[in-house]
This record gives structure tokens, sequence and C-alpha cells, in this order.
């Protein structure tokens, strides 16, 4: 019998499992948003646009001078937060004809947007990760089975809606974002059959949304697919496993292609820019603008529009304050700690999921840019801009997966931990946290301003967030948008005509020239690492990047053991509004999350380059490595934090004297690879 004949077979026994259970599930799918727009005449422009070789996104001078001249013409949309909502609410606006501003403190993507789990999740929302058997529950199959037995029409369409959006955000963007397979081991057969039971049903309701199929691997087999994973657990022997497939991207450069993408469709946005204060009509007190100070100048100017849209993340509520000094808080803040390890820990392309832990979360390992990631925690915090994550945090997750791998599982292995915001929507009124929500809350409790906060990075552009949000401005503004939501059928930045093979265009064709110590010129290949990298992280404009490295002499590596090139400082910069080297090293680049240790060492070459695009003088290049050590510190690496535990020792070196480290740098420095830029100082 064919594979497909088996998985049919399967299918059906489920079905008529889901039925004989208590209910009939409707799996017509609804009208997709894809059908609605496609074809639509601003689609086609603006795809022209997005996609043209030669375009460049105007500059952050005539961004901000955008803004400065709302005084004559408001705009109709300015938009508080460079996140992922605030910039999908700026692209989805942008494309209905509408003009719009944004600003944004820091960078784009500097708070959650960046600190996410990577994963595009197929389910209702982040809900609960206690009480869960299984990450995938998590992810939709929990609300399935909701549905299903809570005969809950509801929320089976937010599964539909849920799994629509994750397909729909991979195919926006297919060089950032792809599907991923992630493994459950089972030590009974209890929940082999339980898990790939859930999974099944998810599949059928998933339909033409679906990634791939889910399937069963027995122990032998999980054991070549994942060799890390132990075959005993607890006193218990490894049943199999059931691997389901989940969508995983570049969270951070997802979001600057969203800020890019709204400014090729028209979107005056600005980073390093901040709301100090709201400007209001004298008769009715509506808000009218807001004054904004250039955080890199210092220079204040004020931007009127006829809707504000606050969409600061966790900082909602300071921005809500500005408006109405009283307003009851609508933000509880969860944090969610993450570890880099190296890559032995998993095989590349394929996740583990550990189903639960002594206090009932749900752990995951899965493979991310070249290394493996490891979280997530859920446990309440502070608002703060640069959250650090706790040590009992960092060893709950060491502890977490040791228990299902065959090898050591040692502090000394992280390469990088930090910790991400979540904030979680709560009603004000409420009298108890049941009202805390994973989901979104619209809201414009001051005229003129529109809240959106809540929410996750799979729906940031749906009706559950970014349209929503847009829908509600036009509503308080009463804007006249030319046409309805197209952002569902509009690839971002780099994504249309992107295939996997484009890397092979770069090896072939291009070459990375590299300045020696000694100021010699000398060529380098364009090797498959680097190649694959800059395919992957900047989609069909990676040629360009590709250009500067062969004709700008920009060709070195960064950073040992990272494809990280020397011209993408300068691209970033030129392309992507990169104004400063934490700017790069944590949201154009990933290596502060990947490696605090190789970012370190990365950044006086990085600051060398941002020096030269940026004309910085001696003291702004000073202030951007204290700016950047200060921000690297956060990142809780064996390296720079504190620890002794007797699971997960830190080893301790004995170091050598002044003189033998010189005789040793003199001798590493001989025979280093000349392709690995080397700080001068040393």
């Amino acid at each position: 019998m064919s594979a497909s004949a088996t998985r049919l077979r399967r299918l059906a026994s489920v079905a008529v499992a889901v039925t004989a259970c208590g209910g009939a599930v409707l799996l017509t799918p609804s009208v997709s948003s894809n059908d609605r727009a496609s074809g639509h005449p601003t689609v086609e422009s603006l795809r022209q646009i997005i996609n043209d070789p030669s375009a460049v996104v105007p500059s952050r001078t005539l961004q901000e001078s955008a803004l400065i001249g709302s005084k004559s013409g408001p705009l109709d949309i300015l938009v508080v937060g460079g996140g992922a909502t605030g910039c999908g609410v700026a692209l989805d606006a942008a494309t209905r004809g509408l003009r719009v501003g944004l600003v944004e403190r820091e960078d784009f993507s500097c708070g959650t947007s960046s600190r996410s789990t990577k994963l595009i999740h197929g389910g209702k929302d982040k809900s609960s990760y206690v009480n869960v058997y299984v990450y995938a529950y998590m992810n939709g199959v929990r609300y399935l089975e909701k549905a299903v037995f809570g005969l809950d029409y509801g929320q089976l369409k937010l599964v539909f809606h849920a799994l629509e959006e994750r397909k729909q955000v991979i195919e926006n963007a297919p060089h950032l974002c792809h599907a991923l397979p992630c493994m459950t081991p089972c030590f009974d057969w209890f929940e082999v059959v339980y898990y790939w039971m859930g999974l099944k049903m998810y599949d059928l309701v998933a339909g033409r949304r679906l990634l791939h199929f889910s399937r069963y691997y027995s122990a032998q087999e999980s054991v070549e697919l994942f060799p890390t994973l132990a075959r005993k657990g607890k006193g218990r022997s490894l049943r199999g496993t059931v691997v389901y497939y989940d969508g995983q991207m570049n969270d951070s450069r997802l979001n600057v292609g969203l800020a890019c993408t709204a400014a090729l469709a028209g979107a005056a946005v600005l980073n390093h820019a901040e709301v100090v204060s709201f400007l209001k009509d004298e008769g009715t007190q509506r808000i009218i603008g807001a004054r904004i100070r250039d955080n890199l100048s210092g220079q204040e100017f004020d931007a009127y529009a006829k809707v504000v849209v606050n969409a600061a993340g966790p900082f909602c509520d300071s921005v809500r304050k500005m408006a109405n000094k009283d307003a009851l808080p609508m933000i509880c803040p969860s944090s969610g700690v993450h570890i880099v390890l190296p890559d032995y820990y998993s095989p590349d392309g394929m996740g583990l999921i550990v189903p639960k832990t002594k206090d009932g979360r749900v752990v995951f390992m899965l493979p991310w840019l070249g290394r493996t990631i490891a979280g997530t925690t859920d446990s309440s915090t502070s608002i703060t801009p640069l959250p650090e994550p706790n040590e009992n945090e960092i060893q709950f997750i060491l502890d977490a997966i040791c228990d299902y791998l065959n090898i050591k599982v040692r502090r000394t292995d992280v390469l990088s931990a930090w910790s991400g915001i979540r904030p979680l929507a709560v009603d004000p009124n409420a009298k108890n946290t049941e009202s805390i929500s994973r989901g979104h809350v619209v809201s414009e409790e001051y005229p003129g301003l529109v809240t959106i906060t809540g929410g996750k990075w799979t729906t940031y552009r749906s009706f559950s967030m970014a349209e929503d949000a847009v829908n509600a401005a036009i509503k308080s503004g009463k804007l006249s948008p030319s046409n309805e939501c197209i952002t569902s059928n509009l690839r971002l930045i780099g994504g249309d005509g992107w295939e996997p093979s484009l890397f092979t265009v770069l090896a072939q064709q291009y070459v990375r020239m590299k300045k020696s110590d000694g100021g010699k010129v000398v060529p380098g290949v364009m090797d498959t690492a680097a190649a694959k990298h800059l395919s992957h992280a900047y989609g069909t404009l990676a040629e360009r990047v590709a250009t500067i490295a062969q004709n700008e002499n920009l060709g070195k590596r960064l950073a040992h053991g990272y494809p990280y090139l020397e011209a993408e400082v300068a691209y970033c910069a030129r392309n992507e509004y990169c104004e400063s080297a934490v700017d790069f090293i944590a949201r154009r680049s990933r290596l502060a999350f990947l490696d605090t240790d190789a970012a370190s060492h990365a950044l006086p070459r990085i600051i060398e380059i941002l020096a030269t695009e940026h004309n910085w003088d001696k003291s702004r290049k000073k202030e951007e490595m204290q700016k950047a050590k200060e921000f690297l510190e956060t990142f809780k690496s064996s390296k720079n934090a504190h620890f002794h535990d007797g699971k997960h020792q830190r080893i301790h070196l004995l170091l050598p004297s002044a003189d033998q480290a010189g005789l040793i740098l003199s001798s590493l420095l001989y025979i280093v690879n000349k392709d690995c830029w080397i700080p001068g100082n040393l």
C-alpha cells in the first residue's frame, strides 16, 4: 500500500473518531484573504515598487522631514512602536492608500519582537505553558480539543485562522521563514497513541493550511534522526516519537523587512525617535499628533495625524498615561528566557519538544541559524528596556533538557541567554487574573488614540492584529482608504522571486575581496556557508550585499565560525536604517543572540565600518562601544555570568601570566585563519 493511501486511511479513521466522540467538525474552509485580494491592481503596483532592483528605502533624513511636514497636511495615522505589530500596522495602512508615519524609541524589533521563540505558531495563541502534554497542543491541538469535545465553534475558527496566518507569513517572507519538524519523545505506548491521534486530528482540520503531515517514528528511527536523544528517561525506555511541523523565522530580520517594505510603500518610518507628549485639540481635547524627540540628534519636532495608534508593546501603558495620567494598566508583563547552545545539541532540521517538565511547563530545543536555541520560561516580571535572564531560569532550562539527552548538559556551553517581555493584555477593571489574555486587545479609551496590545508574531498581520488596529483607526478618524487590506498577498522586500537555490548564484558569480592585516587586498571564495546566509537573510537583495563585498573590499568575516560579512554592516547602514552598533549585532545580524563573546570581538570592526558610513567622530565611536558592551552584559552567556551549580559546574581555567599570554596570542595570530578579522589591538 502506498504512503498516500496509508495516510488517507489514518485520516479517515481519525475523522470517524472525531465524529464518534461528540460532534461533527465542519472542515469547510472560510474564504481566504488571498482570494479576496488576488489580482488587485494596488498589489501589482506595490509589488513592482518593492521588487524593483534599483529601489532603495528613503533616507532617515527624508523620513524625518516627511513627519515634520505633517503640520501642513496631517498624516492619516501615526504609529507609536516599531515592533512586529507597529510595523505591520504601518504596512497595512500604507498599502490601503493612507498617509502613514511610524516612530520607534529605539530600533525596529528592539523589544519583544526580537526576543521571541522564533516559532510561527499554528494555534490560537501562546496560552498556558502549564498543564499541556505536548507543545503541539499549545500551538493548536489543545484548542482543537476544546472545539471538538467542548462543541466550541469559536475555538475552531481561531485554530483555522492561526493556521492560515502561519502559512501566510511563511509565504510572504520565504527567505526568512520555513517549516521545521518538531519531535516529541514518548516513553510509554499510551503517549504514542494519545499524541499521534491528537496530531492527526490537527492534520485533518488544517487541510490546505497544513505545512506537512505529522507522523510516528520508532525508537531506532528517532535516534537516527536526533542522535543526542536519550533512549532512556527517568527509568523508562523510549517507545518512539511523534513529529509535527511548525514554522520558524528570523524574527528581527522579518521585523526589519516589514519596516523597509512599509517605507517603500510610502510610510515615513523613523527609528530612534521617541514620543515625549501628545498634541491635543484645544476645543475637543482629541489627540491630533505627538511631540517627538530624535534620540540621535536630540532635536524635537511636532508630527500631526488624524489618529495615533499605540503599538508600544510592553510600554503601551506609559504611552496611554501620556494621554490620561489616570489610565488603569492593561499590561501584565511576563518574561520568557531562552538560551543558545552549540549546534551539536540538536541536528540541523529537527527540533525537540520536552512535553512536560517537573513543574508542568513545556521546553523545546530547536536548531536556529547554525546553533541550538532552548527555552522557554514563563514568569511574572517588571517592565524594563533591557530585561536580563535570571540564573535560576537558565538552570531550569538546562535541567529540563538534561533528562532527554544522552550528552552532558553544561552551563559552560551557553553561548548566549536572553529574556523577553510578553505584553499580556489584562482588563484593568477585572478583579482576578482570569482576565489575563495571550490574545490581543484593541481599544480607544481616549479620543484619537487607538491602542493595540497583546497577541503574538503569527497574527501580527491579520484580523487579530494589524488589520484590526487599522480598521479601528479608520473608524476613529473617519478615514477614507483607497482599498481594503491587501497585505495577505504582498511579499516582503527580498521575498518575491526568491528561490532556495539562490545561494548557488552568489557562490558562482561573486568573490569576497578582503583586506589583510598589512593592507593588501586578496580574493576569497564566496563559500557555501556565506552564500546561504546572505540568501536567507536578504533574499533577492543578497546580490547587493555580495557586490559590496566584492567591489568595496569588505568580504572578511566579522567573527570566526559565523558567516556574517563586513559588507553587511555597510549594506544595513545604507538600506536598513542601521544607526548603531547594537542595531547591527542584535537586529540586522543575530550575533548577539547567537554568541555574545563573538559579538564582542566583532564590535571594533563593526563600529569602524559604521563610523565610515555615518561620519562618526572618535567620541561617537567610544560611546557606541560603551553602549554595545552594556547591551551584551544583559545576555548571560557562560563568559559574562556568575554561577556555581553542582550539576552544571563552571570550568575554572588556570590563566597564564602576562608574558605567557603575549606569546600565546602572537602564535595564534601567526596561524589564525586570515578569513577572520582579528582586532588590531591583539
